[in-house]
């Protein structure tokens, strides 16, 4: 693979972290929200699917993270 293709990796590892840190956002919004009993049953599900997203978003970037450190040992 060459270093565009390693770029390319990174500037998708970059706009994902973005997407984590609203996602992480929106879920401290939403905890707040229930924990000082505002919560109704659509925040709790609204929060459930806003935290099923992350989850995956971290899987994503967990992935990307392990390809690019593995291409980055190959190359010089």
């Amino acid at each position: 693979m060459d270093r565009e293709s390693v770029d390319g990796l990174r500037a998708e590892l970059a706009e994902l972290t973005a997407e984590e840190e609203r996602l992480s956002a929106e879920r401290k919004r939403l905890h707040d929200k229930i924990d000082f009993g505002f919560g109704t049953d659509d925040t709790r599900d609204r929060e459930r699917e806003v935290s099923k997203a992350r989850q995956d978003l971290h899987d994503r970037i967990d992935a990307l993270r392990q390809r690019i450190g593995s291409l980055e040992v190959v190359q010089p």
